[in-house]
């Protein structure tokens, strides 16, 4: 059975803006759910097992968690127009590029900005995703190095659009324009008045963004957050067991935990079903979905076996 592309977002998450615009790029019709920014997300959870970041992604009963492995599994289900025509790996790789290097620097740049505009709920919960502190005081301090790494990493995109190339790898959007669209676009929300200046030494980069936000998000409808655990729990998983020949440490069955190893690291318990180079793919029930099968990526998160 098909189903329909499920996506569980709010509008101002700019890891949810770099599935959108490869939505756009792609030309695909997928449901809106939107979840909210911090918790309680009680209509999330039952689908991911304690994973609280957004994005995720529903197909069924499949639950993906994390743009990377987002972004992977839509290239394997919808594969034209590719994300990722050449260098296919590096375009994945630039992902950490833009979600550890650039997003710490536009993280300091916004709330550096905003300080104590920023609600007090959101401080907590944002502090409690990372398990140490939101000190807007230490963000402001920050802010200006920052603004120099932000600047550095732009000169780098810059540089890449120098020959008059329309997208990072020639005439068509893909994996790297994604990565490298996201920060521009947060600061752009967040800070409309700043965008701007941070981009005003680098004209092809103006234009590239232009381009870029163009595309577009193809067509999404709305869905509400009860609908979406209502057809998880009417759908059955389409993942396989398989045995990853390349580690004897681990099978299908076994009871496992996975976490994201840099922030939010809430856990995810179930019984593995597959493992390899790109994926972790853990079976769970809820009373809300029934059983379900939760998809991470093996880059940035641990996986142990469960007590």
């Amino acid at each position: 059975m098909s189903h329909e592309i499920i996506f569980h977002n709010y509008p101002s998450s700019p890891f949810s803006e770099k599935v959108r615009v490869a939505f756009g790029i792609k030309g695909l019709s997928w449901r809106s759910v939107i979840q909210p920014v911090i918790m309680p997300k009680p209509d999330l959870i039952p689908l991911t097992g304690g994973y609280r970041k957004i994005p995720v992604m529903q197909i069924g009963a499949d639950i993906y968690c994390d743009s990377q492995i987002i972004l992977r599994e839509l290239e394997r289900r919808f594969p034209t127009p590719s994300l990722a025509p050449k260098n296919a790996g590096a375009g994945y790789a630039l992902g950490f590029w833009a979600d550890r290097q650039i997003f710490q620097a536009a993280v300091a740049i916004i709330f550096g900005e905003l300080g104590d505009l920023v609600p007090e709920d959101f401080k907590k919960d944002r502090a409690a995703m990372s398990g140490g502190g939101f000190d807007s005081a230490a963000l402001k301090a920050a802010a200006p190095v920052m603004r120099d790494a932000y600047r550095a990493h732009t000169a780098f995109l810059e540089d890449q659009l120098g020959d008059g190339r329309a997208f990072w790898g020639g005439d068509t959007a893909g994996l790297a324009d994604i990565h490298a669209f996201m920060n521009p676009w947060f600061i752009a929300n967040a800070l409309p008045h700043r965008a701007g200046e941070l981009l005003a030494e680098f004209p092809n980069v103006q234009a590239w963004f232009a381009r870029v936000k163009a595309i577009g998000h193809g067509t999404p409808t709305d869905m509400t957050p009860t609908e979406a655990l209502a057809v998880a729990k009417a759908a059955v998983s389409e993942a396989q067991e398989a045995v990853d020949p390349h580690d004897a440490s681990r099978k299908p069955g076994d009871r496992v935990v996975v976490s994201a190893d840099d922030y939010g690291r809430d856990p995810i318990a179930g019984t593995l079903v597959f493992a390899n180079a790109h994926e972790i793919a853990v079976r769970r029930e809820a009373p809300e979905v029934g059983e379900v099968v939760v998809h991470v990526p093996r880059a940035g998160f641990r996986v142990v076996g469960a007590r």
